[in-house]
């Protein structure tokens, strides 16, 4: 397993990204590539921006995992306790106009990957998410 720890997090929104795929549990995976690379810009974004109060410096530990023709990535924060998994799913049917504003990345993670899950443990918020790969190149 490899762990990646940010901290602080304000303002490295890319850095960690591009770490993120630069592992090579992840950078193996080159047909689901795209996917992660949306799922994981999308989940850090929110970390970094919404999980810690204003001046507060935050920490993201990242712990990776490829066994058993899956992908594993756990975001681990210390932020504000928040299930993303209990917000109502938007209406992906309604006109864009009459859509309530947030929610898509959420959609897009459940959507894109195999497996999402949250726990809080220890005043951690553990947001884990799996993908199937197809380790043939």
């Amino acid at each position: 397993m490899k762990e990646l720890v940010f901290k602080p997090i304000a303002g490295r929104t890319e850095e960690i990204i591009d770490a993120i795929l630069q592992t090579g549990e992840v950078a193996s995976c080159t047909k689901e590539l795209y996917a992660i690379h949306l799922v994981c810009e999308e989940l850090v974004v929110n970390v970094v921006s919404y999980a810690y109060p204003e001046g507060v410096e935050g920490y993201l530990k990242i712990q990776i995992e490829k066994a058993d023709g899956c992908i594993t990535l756990k975001f681990i924060d210390g932020g504000v306790p928040f299930n993303p998994l209990e917000r109502d799913m938007p209406d992906v049917s309604l006109p864009l106009e009459e859509r309530q504003i947030g929610g898509l990345g959420i959609f897009l993670t459940v959507q894109m990957m195999d497996n999402v899950s949250y726990e809080h443990v220890g005043n951690e918020n553990i947001l884990t998410i799996k993908k199937k790969i197809d380790d043939e190149k």
